[in-house]
């Protein structure tokens, strides 16, 4: 966003104005640090093995599943993951550290090329092609189409790690020169998983198979999308000459991303499954299979907008509503404008009774009391919507925070949680973000 000198005294009013202006200056040195960070890996940083995580959905779990099963802490991941803080990733790898771990994003044509230069990854990992930049690449073949450069750019000596159950990310072991090693549930993959079983809300079980030799795995994430990171980390951690009882041990202990099918008790006995962070159909439908399998008193469905749909709202609305009527014993819709109207119909079509179906008209504030006094034990309540809407703040409220904060889209790069406006509220400030 481009700010007037106007907005400055509105930005240095709050906090977050404040980190705002202080990101605009990161914009403003990106050719800079973009420069310096191509010389650091070049140099100081060259006999590091630098491990690119890329793809549309999973890449912030997977990147926290590589630096576990490589020993490292899973807190030293990153998901802020394009531009200066992919440059400053970069400039933080020590001289002589063995492995880096990176998370790439893109948001727009040819920015995955320019990183993909910058970073000269050892190893990279493609973990989906999906719809969530649909608007701006517009199509799974044009996402692909900039994703593969990270693949591309791989030295003969390298390493491709790629998800062999999706065909867009199947198909670029025809771009790279490098060694090519897959995972998935598909029975040609090098590193597979049979299916998974939910031992809620513990983690998830499922046997492991790779040329090591076959393993009875038991992980704290949950769900069978969950399984996937486990099987790229182990991939990688392999081809690394690490021991699978050792990784295994490691990825064993992971614990769930912040708001990725994360699960989290309240006092009420109820749970929440936490996956608020962004809201491409595929996840949608993802975290619904999810809730399917989930052995629950009631299940509860909180549901936003669809980030960036692939082709006409009503329909995906709809199908969507019915599949939470199906699935559902109630449902909180949250999203903007008519999508919840036709959230609601399709919920019907599914199954739900008018009074299970609430319509919150995009207000966090009514969802949160539509839930507040009447969660049960043994209640469970997925949370998804896309990052913009910042539907944890639900969460955050049913989990005893004060919620003050009630904008309706905010693109702050900050957690709700660590936001200075989130207990405080806007109080008729001039809203920046």
């Amino acid at each position: 966003m481009h700010y007037r000198l106007s907005d400055v005294p509105a930005l240095l009013s709050t906090p977050l104005g404040r980190l705002r202006i202080k990101l605009g200056a990161c914009d403003y040195a990106w050719p800079l640090l973009a420069r310096s960070a191509v010389l650091y890996r070049r140099t100081l940083a060259r006999t590091t093995r630098v491990i690119a995580v890329a793809g549309s959905f999973g890449k912030t779990t997977t990147t926290r599943a590589i630096l576990a099963a490589l020993g490292r802490d899973p807190r030293a991941a990153v998901n802020r993951n394009a531009k200066y803080f992919l440059a400053l990733a970069l400039l933080r790898i020590r001289p002589g550290q063995r492995h880096a771990v990176l998370e790439v994003g893109i948001s727009k044509r040819n920015q995955m090329a320019q990183y993909a230069r910058m970073i000269r990854p050892d190893i990279a990992v493609v973990t989906s092609i999906g719809s969530e930049h649909n608007r701006s690449l517009g199509s799974l073949d044009a996402t692909r189409a900039e994703k593969v450069h990270i693949v591309r750019i791989l030295p003969a000596s390298g390493l491709a790690v790629l998800n062999g159950d999706d065909p867009h990310v199947r198909g670029m072991r025809a771009e790279t020169r490098a060694r090519i090693v897959t995972f998935g549930f598909g029975e040609t993959n090098d590193v597979r998983a049979g299916p998974p079983v939910i031992d809620w809300p513990h983690g998830t079980r499922f046997e492991l198979i790779t040329r090591q030799g076959v393993r009875a795995a038991r992980v704290r994430l949950i769900g069978r999308p969950m399984v996937y990171a486990i099987l790229a980390a182990v991939a990688v951690a392999l081809e690394e000459g690490f021991n699978l009882d050792e990784v295994l041990a490691a990825l064993g202990e992971l614990a769930p991303t912040p708001g990725r099918l994360q699960p989290v008790p309240l006092a009420s006995g109820a749970a929440l499954l936490r996956d608020e962070f962004k809201a491409p159909q595929e996840t949608i439908e993802a975290a619904l299979d999810v809730l399917a399998e989930i052995p629950a008193t009631r299940r509860i469905v909180v549901l936003g907008d669809v980030s960036e749909p692939i082709g006409s709202t009503g329909p995906i609305y709809r199908h969507l509503g019915e599949r939470v009527g199906q699935i559902a014993t109630r449902a909180v819709f949250v999203a903007s404008g008519n999508m919840s109207k036709r959230y609601v119909a399709g919920a019907r079509r599914g199954g739900l009774p008018p009074e299970a179906l609430i319509n919150a008209r995009g207000k966090v504030r009514l969802a949160v009391e539509a839930l507040q006094d009447d969660l049960q034990p043994g209640d469970v309540v997925l949370i998804k919507g896309r990052d913009a809407h910042q539907l944890q703040r639900v969460a955050l409220a049913l989990m005893g925070r004060q919620v003050r904060c009630d904008l309706v889209v905010c693109d702050a790069m900050i957690e709700c949680d660590r936001c200075p406006m989130l207990e405080r509220g806007w109080m008729g400030r001039r809203v920046l973000t």
